[in-house]
Order: structure tokens, then sequence, then C-alpha cells
């Protein structure tokens, strides 16, 4: 096999590979990249058995072939060079020579016959939104349990259907909810699974190198495997499998206490009195009394905070103990100025919204209280 590619491109699509490529793995061939030449591309695959990622850009093949590379050092050396064309020739011993200028070097390879097979795509299901899909997932992946053990929380929920694009995801302690409308024809039928939190990932990245905003996926998904296909990248991802709690019975439906803040005050608020809370717990306590939410921390070892914001609340006085971290990533996830925090009692969970105008689709924050 021959080719060659533009370093720019070449670097572009294997920079993508590598949130894939299992880096401490007992099998070596998962460290590389595949890299087949066909017609006038070249085709570039990455997977870690749960995880697989096909890209493709422009090349002048002189011989078509395949061959596989070390993912990281090729990415490393390609990266140094100077810019311009870049020739790859696999050699008999699935070493590849690389040319570019004045440059020649060689890396070690293995044979192609040892990387695995990666599933075909089934037929599309979806067109989904990819900037949708990637605001969905910053808005949700933070909530994802970081424990082993509870395997069916590693992941997102998302459900697709003709009226909406729904993800959920939760840790027992907090629970995140986002919902958008899809847009005629762009979804026929109704689709349920659970996406793992590192394919969520990649999925970003994916939407990060998407040409235009409208940009779209095509989605597709079989009994094992979902497919999210962007331009000329394919990112395949296992399935999670057992069933995810019943969210919608964890979404409060009587909260009748609304306290509305500016976020950015809030937030620096929060930020800087967390500095005292118990670096285990990140426990803070939030009072609630008309016109305005205090803060406030402390801790034996470093001392004590408290800070006073304006908002609009009118109702009993209230005082909850919530995780300072768990408000934090909402807060920061959204982009609206304005956030409402909806109560009922001290022992209830408080919701978070995003306020104000322009409000196109549904985003809510569940967050069990503390005690303290």
């Amino acid at each position: 096999m021959e080719f060659t590619v533009s370093k720019a491109d070449l670097v572009r699509e294997l920079s993508l590979s590598q949130g894939v490529v299992e880096k401490k793995t007992t099998i070596p061939i998962l460290s590389n990249v595949l890299i087949e030449a066909v017609g006038e591309r070249i085709v570039l695959t990455a997977t870690d058995l749960e995880l697989g990622i096909r890209c493709s850009c422009p090349a002048r093949v002189k011989k078509e072939g395949s061959g596989t590379v070390p993912a990281r050092k090729l990415l490393d050396f390609v990266r140094l060079l100077p810019e311009g064309d870049v020739t790859i020739k696999f050699l008999e011993n699935h070493w590849a020579s690389i040319t570019a200028g004045r440059s020649r070097t060689r890396i070690a390879g293995m044979s192609r016959e040892s990387f695995p097979e990666l599933p075909q795509m089934p037929p599309k299901i979806a067109e989904l939104p990819v900037k949708v899909l990637a605001t969905m997932i910053s808005r949700t992946q933070f909530a994802i349990s970081t424990e082993e053990s509870r395997f069916t929380l590693s992941g997102a929920l998302l459900l697709i259907s003709p009226e909406a694009l729904t993800m959920v995801a939760t840790d027992g302690h907090r629970l995140a909810y986002v919902q958008a409308k899809t847009e005629a024809g762009q979804v026929d039928t109704n689709f349920r699974a659970l996406v793992p939190k590192k394919a969520m990932a990649e999925l970003v990245k994916l939407a990060d190198g998407a040409d235009g905003e409208n940009a779209k996926a095509n989605f597709s998904g079989d009994d094992n495997h979902l497919f999210f296909e962007v331009g000329h990248r394919l990112l395949i991802t296992r399935k999670l499998t057992g069933n995810f709690p019943d969210f919608e019975r964890a979404l409060p439906k009587d909260h009748n206490l609304i306290a509305k803040l500016q976020k950015d005050e809030i937030r620096a608020a929060i930020e800087r009195v967390a500095q005292f809370a118990d670096e285990r717990s990140r426990a803070i306590r939030v009072q609630f009394t008309n016109g305005e939410v205090k803060i406030f921390s402390s801790s034996v070892e470093m001392g004590e905070s408290e800070e006073t914001v304006n908002s609009e609340y009118q109702g009993p006085d209230l005082e909850i103990g919530f995780n300072a971290q768990y408000l934090l990533d909402f807060l920061r996830a959204i982009s609206q100025d304005q956030v409402a925090f909806e109560l009922k009692d001290q022992k209830s969970a408080g919701e978070l919204r995003p306020a104000g105008e322009g409000i196109t689709d549904q985003y809510r924050y569940v967050v069990m209280p503390m005690r303290i």
C-alpha cells in the first residue's frame, strides 16, 4: 500500500481516533490505527472493542491496501512534520515508511489480519441535528454515575421519537433531563437506548468537527450497537444493557415555591462559599427568604463563608443543604442569564431550570437535599 495525503487532513482525522484507541491494553493491536487506501481516499479505523470510529480523507493512492501502526506514535510524529504532503508506504514486514520533505522515517506496524472487524451500519433510523445532540450531552453527562458497580447508570438514556429527542442521566443523587423537539421528517420511529459516557464524549468531538450549524447525524442501531454517522465519520458504540430507572417518577410535579436568580451572581457566590465546604461532602446550606437567597458553609479546618444574592422569592423561610458541585455543574451548563430554583420543602428534592426568554427546549435538573 502506498499513498500521499495532506499533513493537515491526516492530523485532523488521526486526532479523532485518539479518544477511542486503547492506551493501556493487554491486546497490542488495539493501540493501533487501521489505515486502508481505497480509490481516492484513505480510511482510518480505531477501536477498543466497546467503541469504534471510522474516518476518511482524500488522498492520492498509488497502491491500494491496508496496514496498522501505533495510533499515538503516528499522530505525535506527523504533527511535528512541516506543512505539506506526507507519503506513507507499507512494507512487506508490516512496517510503514513515512516520507515528508527531507524526512525519512519507518514505524513498526502489525498485521492487518489481527485487527478486529467493526460491525456494518444498518439502515438509517433517524436524522439527528448534531449540534442539538452535543448540547444535550453537555447538559447531562456530568450527572452520569462514576461508580463502576452501577452499570446501568454509567451512561445516558437516549429516547428518540417523531416528536422529540430526550436524554436523561442520573447517579442516584441528581438527575438531568433535557428534551428538544424534532423537526418534521427527521424521525419516523421510536427508539430507546443507553449510550455509554465515553461514546458521548466522542460524539461531542464529532459535533465540533461537523460542517455548519445544521449538520445532521445519520443514526441507526441494532441489538448490540449504536451508530452515529456525521459526514465521512462513523462512530460505533456498544449499547449498555440493563434497565434504566423510571426517571419520570423522579421528576417533581408539585413544586410550588420558586426562586428566580441571576445565574452569574448565584454561580459566583456558590463558587466562593464552596471553598470552605467539607472537601468530601461539598455540602453548603442554602437559605431562601423573601427577596433573597443566602448561601453559607463552614469547616472546622478551613473556616466559614456566607453570601447573599437577590432573588424573586416569595414564600416561607426554607433552609436546605445541597452538594455545591452538583449545583455548579448545572449553572455552568446553561447559557441563559436567569435560573429558576423550584422547591417544595426541606426534605424534598430541589429542581433547577433555565429561566427567561427564548427557551425552546426543556431542561430540568433535580438535586436531592443533604443533611447538614
